[in-house]
């Protein structure tokens, strides 16, 4: 193992958790959540056991795009507070063990962008070419676009210049020129600007969009990727051990060159969502080999990157790079009604609503994220099991108010239901059933679980840093895998089917005098002569077992 300074790499074995300000918690009594709110609940991410907080968007915005259609780089939305306000989040998340990322959104702007505003106005205003144009009318593009229920093609028409500008999402958020060293060296600025206030980097929104140069336009930048490292080095240079995390939505090859190669000199971590996507099929079918695949054929990567698990974001659950009958597969199981599905191309639902709210089925997919070999990423509300608003437009359904208490607005706020961001959510998954307050007094609930999980995963830093080996056994419903790292080992177990399993496996360089200590609950299981053992497991059941050798001296 290459020599180096394990505290540098801390997002290696972190566990990262993403919120929206807007609707974590009210804490003025206005209706929209706020900075002071969330610096209000730090001590329940810091007892859940987050150790990166990850904020969407609180930049001034015109509200096209719940927030990442900005219309300010350098601001925070008053709704939400003030740099004061933010310059306290980040305090006491450092006081409690806390790094805080944000996301940086500067693929495009808003419309209403004072930018935008001036190079609609003439060719020959300065920032002009700091967007995107053509003068002859675009070519038809409607099969190009992000939101295909929202916008005919890329580009549209502006009437003072007499051109068509582009804009990847929506057509009030027209495309930022990297091409152009002006718009690379704000970039920069605004990174310095909120790392200076504290962040410990970003979460890079839409990073291939943002690196998409046409080759007639790319002007003193030939190679796209030598402006993601320039980013990186803008990262290393502020902080010394700040984080780019990237949304790359492409095959594990493609996604590979995002990390910058054996040199990983780029995105620091990226979103593993081919192999959440696989998760998906693999539960829709009770069988583990989709998952299986996706994570044997994962690429190796440089010592200095990280891959990023998830079940679930703030966008919609993507099925994109399964095949057309997989994704019907996932829909049949997980979204038969049309209203449940989003752009043709995913999900727009939690976890548990997607599971009947079977407990069994819930908890073996959250054991299963922490115990994969990566950094786990969570979706506020996820240590709950909070459901979604099928009646909210788009991605909204998954962006409802924090569920805090059984009382009014779930405890999210005070003012009156209407001035809220968007109703709470109702029916089995309300706030009479499902609220932080009743599961932190509840042993059994799923935020006691999870913080179990958490607090295991960050006791074994082999998940995050180790080896990893799939593990042969004969049941199809069965995924059973091997991390290890230094002189620790960990074996995980997870049954993906309704029926109880027993588990052969041989543990490669083991023998008697090795043992198997069950870290979820109490439990020994001795290893045999040839490393070989048996383990059981109830339907929808899951393991997670240390491996202990005669002279081991780590606790369990």
């Amino acid at each position: 193992m290459r020599i180096t300074d394990t505290a540098d790499l801390w997002w290696k074995n972190a566990v990262v958790y993403c919120l929206d300000v807007e609707t974590y918690m009210d804490w003025n009594g206005d209706g929209c959540g706020d900075l002071a709110g969330l610096a209000q609940r730090i001590d329940h991410l810091a007892d859940l056991g987050v150790t990166c907080l990850w904020l969407m968007p609180f930049y001034p915005t015109a509200e096209r795009d719940d927030g990442y259609d900005i219309t300010d780089f350098y601001g925070v939305d008053p709704r939400l507070g003030t740099h004061g306000d933010l310059v306290e989040v980040i305090r006491t998340a450092r006081d409690r063990g806390m790094r805080v990322i944000a996301d940086l959104v500067v693929n495009h702007t808003s419309i209403e962008h004072p930018w935008f505003q001036r190079a609609r106005q003439s060719r020959d205003d300065p920032f002009h070419d700091f967007y995107v144009w053509r003068d002859d009318e675009p070519p038809d593009t409607s099969d190009q676009v992000v939101f295909p229920d929202q916008e005919q093609g890329l580009w549209s028409f502006n009437e003072p210049t007499g051109e068509w500008y582009q804009h990847r999402f929506y057509k009030e958020q027209p495309d930022l020129n990297v091409a152009d060293p002006r718009v690379r060296d704000e970039v920069a600025k605004v990174m310095g600007f909120w790392l200076q206030l504290g962040l410990s980097g970003f979460r890079v929104d839409a990073v291939p969009f943002l690196l998409e140069v046409e080759p007639d336009d790319a002007g003193d930048l030939p190679d796209p990727h030598q402006y993601l490292r320039a980013l990186r080095q803008v990262v290393g240079r502020r902080t010394g051990d700040g984080i780019l995390l990237g949304e790359v939505n492409l095959p594990h090859e493609q996604q590979v060159e995002f990390f910058g190669g054996a040199d990983g000199d780029e995105l620091t971590m990226l979103f593993d969502f081919v192999g959440m996507q696989a998760l998906y099929l693999s539960m829709a079918r009770g069988d583990a080999g989709p998952l299986e695949r996706a994570l044997r054929d994962r690429p190796a990567v440089s010592p200095d990157s990280q891959w990023a698990t998830f079940v679930r974001n703030h966008d919609e659950l993507t099925l994109d790079k399964l095949t057309d009958d997989e994704r019907q597969e996932v829909f049949a199981a997980f979204g038969p009604e049309e209203r449940m599905q989003v752009y043709g191309r995913g999900l727009r639902r939690r976890l548990p609503p997607m599971l009947d709210g079977d407990p069994r089925r819930v908890r073996m997919v959250y054991s299963l994220l922490f115990s994969l070999p990566g950094t786990p990423v969570l979706f506020y509300g996820e240590e709950i099991g909070m459901g979604e608003d099928l009646d909210a437009e788009g991605r909204l359904a998954v962006r409802t108010p924090m569920q805090w208490t059984s009382g009014r607005n779930g405890g999210f706020s005070t003012a009156d239901p209407d001035r809220l961001p968007g109703p709470v959510v109702d029916g089995g998954f309300a706030p009479e059933f499902v609220n932080v307050a009743d599961q932190r007094r509840d042993e059994d609930s799923l935020l006691s679980f999870t913080k179990l999980l958490i607090r295991r995963y960050r006791e074994s830093p082999e998940l995050g840093w180790g080896g990893f080996a799939l593990l042969e056994q004969p049941h199809r419903e069965v995924l059973a895998h091997l991390c290890s790292w230094d002189d620790g080992a960990l074996v995980a177990v997870h049954n993906l089917g309704p029926e109880p399993r027993t588990v052969p496996l041989t543990l490669p360089g083991c023998d008697a005098g090795h043992r198997l200590e069950d870290l979820l609950v109490t439990g020994t299981t001795p290893v045999g002569e040839d490393g070989g053992v048996e383990l059981t497991l109830d339907g929808y059941g899951y393991r997670w077992l240390r491996v202990v050798g005669p002279d081991d001296r780590r606790l369990v």
